[in-house]
């Protein structure tokens, strides 16, 4: 066994471990929350997908710099493995938002600005994936996909600061830098919160990198397939029906 794949397998191993320390914590170890209950344990799996979501995009953004920047295919292979990755994630913290809101606020959405610019988020997400299945493959089309991954990137810090622009049922930043003394988490609940947001974005970084090898053998394998349809040779049929061609035209003085 070479020692790329036995990487492989030991990040593969630390995930599943990681990800079983945390249910254990979320589910069996984490004290209940007293205002809202066990629907609260939302939170340890809400706040590490929307965070790998945002760092998803950041990276995108990050990859698509350095594909303007030097040409190299490898950056374009990595936006795209985050873009495919990262829509995952997105479409997560959506879904685990409004299961989270429909017991706390009694509606499943409420269209405020942190949600809204969320859903714009995986949106951004979507239109990255299905330009890139539509357009033709090319140099335009990594390049224009890199201008959208610049501009999906955009949208990272409104979602963060939106709680705090505009306050209404979405609770302020609990963790960073906005993150205040009566909103921020700490002890058990810190720490749980911490680890599961540690297991999520080693999971994403798992995936993301199983994807960019499978997507740099797919482009390997189109390049082979290219090459092999330049250099074909013709075929007899070909050659027998210009003989035909040829022979079918009248002979000169006739």
């Amino acid at each position: 066994m070479t020692a790329l794949p036995k990487i492989r397998l030991i990040w593969l191993g630390v995930t599943a471990a990681l990800m079983t320390l945390t249910l254990w914590m979320i589910f069996l170890w984490v004290p209940t929350e007293i205002n809202q209950g066990n629907i609260q344990r939302s939170l340890y799996f809400h706040v590490p997908v929307a965070w790998v979501a945002m760092v998803a995009i950041v990276l995108i953004a990050v990859a698509s710099v350095a594909y303007l920047t030097t040409r190299d295919e490898k950056w374009d292979r990595l936006a795209v493995a985050g873009a495919e990755t990262g829509v995952i994630f997105a479409a997560l913290m959506l879904i685990t938002g409004m299961l989270w809101a429909k017991p706390v606020w009694g509606v499943w959405w409420t269209g405020e600005a942190k949600l809204t610019t969320t859903l714009i988020l995986f949106f951004i997400y979507v239109a990255y994936l299905m330009f890139r299945a539509y357009f033709p493959p090319g140099e335009q089309r990594r390049r224009l996909a890199a201008i959208i991954g610049l501009i999906g990137a955009i949208d990272t810090p409104i979602i963060y600061y939106g709680a705090q622009l505009w306050e209404r049922a979405h609770p302020s930043a609990v963790v960073g830098p906005l993150s205040e003394s009566d909103s921020s988490v700490d002890g058990p609940i810190g720490l749980t919160l911490m680890v599961a947001t540690l297991t999520f974005s080693v999971l994403f970084v798992y995936v993301a990198s199983e994807r960019y090898r499978l997507r740099k053998q797919e482009d390997e394998v189109t390049s082979i397939l290219r090459a092999i349809s330049l250099k074909r040779p013709r075929t007899p049929s070909s050659s027998m029906d210009n003989a035909e061609t040829i022979s079918s035209v009248p002979a000169g003085g006739a």
